[in-house]
């Protein structure tokens, strides 16, 4: 007798000695304590022997006995049939924190809708499926443009962020094993559908060709999950968000480094595309002015500084002068490391180290020019050279 075989027959003399017609998965695990052997997958895996979710039968027990088969000689005969029967052994679907939480976002007190914050809404509040591609540059409020359009709206939303792994599993949903089951857990986009979500994948161009897994669904008509062979109705108003840095281009400067060519075909399911921008200077100051407030440190000054220097930084970049720009984000996070360490300059310089020390030094160069008080229009003006007067040559009149 082999090793397994040993251990088999150990297990099941045990199970046996318990005089029960059924045995729980605590029992196993007790025997599997007591024996000192691991966990019985060949046992419990075993659809002959699962009633449900944590309770077996046990082999040779009346529990496992079948009726007897009377035959009528006289009876007539009738094709025989696969009965479909209500199975007892059917995956179960495992619960997450997007089937038991609050899926309404919170609405954020120093939110400035602008852009394409009023189209968005419309068509959260529509409750129609109505998918929409929004491009932007990082950090111009794309994905909270979304969020805060639900919130408004109150209703559900599920974020799904994307990367050059994501596989249609991470997306639709895959098996998982618990306590020795193999059971159904429903990824983001599934979850969204079922319960008529509003569905936002951000940086939707990280995505692989994988993606293609995705066109069913971005025609709001029932998709397969095909390792599970259920079919899924997406519930009224779900919808879908893509964000990205790129129109599903690539990125041909490199700023965005891993962002993928989209296949034409994926694209066209989009209705519309929304192309995001900063928000203007005025919209930006007040957004500025509440972060500076909820810190604790209240500057309307400071906070028109800051505003007209990224303003300059990005009118730069649009015309070639720069690679680097100064994102909304970057500004936030400026107030909240101000907010820490109360220092305006260090805070400014701590959060330009991730830029290279060429940029990072004309940055720092261009604020001390804005915080004495030079404005947009007066750094950006071009600069006039004065007009050198022609000396005359030797002998030659002056004009006059």
């Amino acid at each position: 007798m082999t090793k397994r075989a040993e251990i088999r027959e150990k297990f099941m003399n045990a199970v046996v000695s318990l005089g029960k017609d059924t045995v729980t998965t605590d029992e196993i695990k007790a025997i599997c304590a007591k024996q000192d052997i691991a966990h019985p997958y060949w046992f419990t895996n075993d659809d002959a022997n699962r009633i449900k979710r944590g309770l077996y039968r046990v082999p040779g027990s009346v529990a496992m006995a079948k009726p007897a088969v009377t035959i009528e000689m006289n009876a007539q005969v009738v094709p025989m049939t696969k009965p479909v029967e209500k199975s007892e052994h059917k995956i179960q679907n495992v619960q997450t924190d997007l089937d038991n939480t609050n899926l309404v976002p919170t609405v954020y007190k120093n939110y400035v809708s602008f852009g394409n914050f009023d189209d968005v809404f419309s068509i959260v509040q529509s409750m129609r499926f109505f998918p929409v591609f929004i491009s932007g540059h990082s950090g111009n409020g794309k994905t909270m443009s979304i969020e805060q359009a639900c919130a408004k709206a109150k209703r559900k939303f599920v974020c799904v962020s994307m990367t050059p792994e994501t596989d249609e599993s991470d997306l639709l949903g895959n098996y998982v094993l618990i306590d020795g089951n193999m059971e159904w857990r429903d990824g983001p986009v599934t979850t969204a559908a079922r319960q008529g979500a509003v569905l936002c994948i951000d940086e939707i161009d990280y995505g692989a060709q994988n993606l293609s897994s995705l066109q069913r669904v971005l025609e709001g008509k029932p998709f397969m999950l095909k390792k599970k062979g259920e079919l899924i109705t997406p519930a009224p108003g779900f919808t879908v968000f893509a964000t990205a840095n790129t129109k599903g281009k690539g990125s041909d400067d490199g700023r965005y480094m891993f962002t993928n060519v989209l296949n034409e075909a994926f694209l066209e399911r989009f209705r519309t595309t929304m192309e995001q921008e900063f928000p203007p200077v005025k919209t930006e100051r007040k957004i500025i002015q509440k972060e500076l407030t909820s810190v604790g440190r209240a500057d309307d000054d400071f906070a028109e500084k800051l505003v007209t220097w990224a303003d300059v930084i990005r009118k730069t970049f649009i015309d070639g002068g720069c690679d680097e720009v100064i994102s909304t984000r970057r500004l936030v996070h400026i107030v909240e490391t101000y907010g820490i360490f109360g220092d305006k300059l260090k805070a400014i310089t701590l959060c330009l180290n991730r830029f290279d020390d060429d940029t990072k030094g004309s940055f720092l160069d261009l604020y001390t020019k804005v915080d004495a008080g030079a404005t947009a229009e007066q750094i950006l003006a071009p600069v006039v050279e004065p007009e050198v007067e022609a000396t005359p040559a030797e002998g030659e009149d002056i004009p006059f």
